[in-house]
């Protein structure tokens, strides 16, 4: 990691090769506009919690913090949507039980190390592309993702995986 004081962190589920390969067909089946710029290959992923600038002395305890996940989650990615801030963004229509768990879980072990935990509604999604103003979403058969897994990523030109969960 780089020596960075107060580094943006964030909790994702991070895709396998074969649901990198299936996101990624999602976002090339697209015609997007002009605008919109899309989110590298290995960028892709399912954001869980969002903690933002933590300080670097509080970082080995997070990392030792974190739990190993319950439970395997299955999603089925089925819904391609531009939100409000022109994000394109693919969702589950129904967010499984084993996610919300998983989240609820995450949020407790966060809140354990003094960090904030987001109050909004939890929207599980993979944003596809930004500045995505006008697309008219093409859908593709559902897409499958089963994992144990999740990551601490750091956030700084592009992602930095730091450490796998599960």
């Amino acid at each position: 990691m780089p020596p960075d004081p107060t580094p943006r962190l964030f909790l994702a589920l991070w895709p396998d090769d074969d649901t990198r390969t299936a996101l990624l067909a999602w976002q090339q089946a697209q015609t997007w506009p002009a605008t919109a710029r899309l989110t590298r290959p290995d960028d892709l992923h399912l954001t869980l919690h969002f903690m933002g600038a933590v300080p670097q002395s509080a970082l080995t305890e997070l990392k030792h913090a974190l739990p190993t996940p319950e439970a395997t989650v299955s999603l089925c990615l089925d819904h391609l949507d531009v939100w409000p801030n022109d994000v394109a963004v693919l969702c589950p229509t129904v967010t499984p039980p084993a996610l919300l768990a998983m989240h609820r879980q995450l949020a407790d072990a966060l809140r354990q190390c003094d960090l904030s935990v987001e109050s909004r509604p939890y929207q599980p999604h993979v944003t596809l592309a930004r500045r995505a103003r006008g697309l008219q979403p093409h859908a593709l058969p559902a897409l499958r993702w089963t994992t144990r897994h999740y990551a601490l990523v750091h956030s700084s030109r592009g992602y930095h995986l730091l450490q796998h969960y599960g």
